[in-house]
């Protein structure tokens, strides 16, 4: 799921957390967010991480029309359907808790004719990969999903189950702590990783990787 540790510590951060709708415009769509902090804490609020991959996306930094793309730990699922409005056949995923809230946001911003292109799915990372075909998609989206280290294991063996070597990671995320450059580190033990984009307002990297080629290896 994707769940980050609070530390929005200013009443008006609090403020954008608390709001019921959170309303973006991306791909000439307005995108009108549901949040439910009081009921599915921070699981179910947007961001800035998803805000600032759901504009590198729009900006067209990786094709996306015709693409299958992921979305892990999708929580509020901004970027999925904003991948989804740009073209690309979207699964995107949570743990089975936050199913519900993820498919009304996705029927609420999704015409019917993209909906029927989109599907909305459990993952926990590490569990019921085979779900999952091998190598399925071509683009794997995270938004704030490194954050707790008792995950990082189930995470990469996620990722390396659903990537071919054609496969594209965009990973978005605030480096909050140690911890977070650890697992940058264990992901490239497995793929090449660079940084494609840095928001220095909102102080968000995005990393790109791809399956390391087994002959860069030896």
């Amino acid at each position: 799921m994707a769940l980050v540790p609070y530390e929005e510590t200013t009443e008006l951060g609090l403020q954008k957390f608390h709001k019921p709708l959170a309303t973006f415009s991306f791909a000439n769509h307005t995108i009108q967010i549901r949040q439910d902090w009081r009921h599915l804490g921070v699981a179910a609020v947007v961001w800035d991480a998803a805000i600032v991959l759901s504009t590198y996306l729009e900006m067209g930094a990786v094709e996306l029309k015709g693409r299958s793309a992921m979305e892990l730990g999708a929580g509020t699922g901004l970027v999925g359907i904003v991948a989804a409005l740009l073209g690309a056949h979207v699964t995107i995923t949570d743990r089975k808790v936050a199913l519900e809230f993820l498919k009304s946001n996705v029927q609420a911003n999704l015409p019917p004719h993209i909906q029927s292109k989109t599907v909305v799915k459990e993952l926990t990372w590490g569990q019921n990969l085979g779900s999952f075909s091998p190598g399925e998609f071509d683009l794997i989206l995270g938004a704030d999903i490194i954050y707790l280290e008792e995950t990082f294991t189930d995470l990469l063996q996620t990722l390396e189950h659903l990537c071919s070597n054609h496969s594209v990671i965009l990973l978005a995320c605030r480096i909050r702590y140690e911890q977070d450059n650890n697992f940058l580190a264990m992901l490239e033990r497995q793929f090449t990783v660079r940084k494609v984009h840095y928001d220095p307002e909102k102080d968000v990297h995005i990393y790109e990787a791809q399956k390391r080629n087994q002959k860069e290896d030896l």
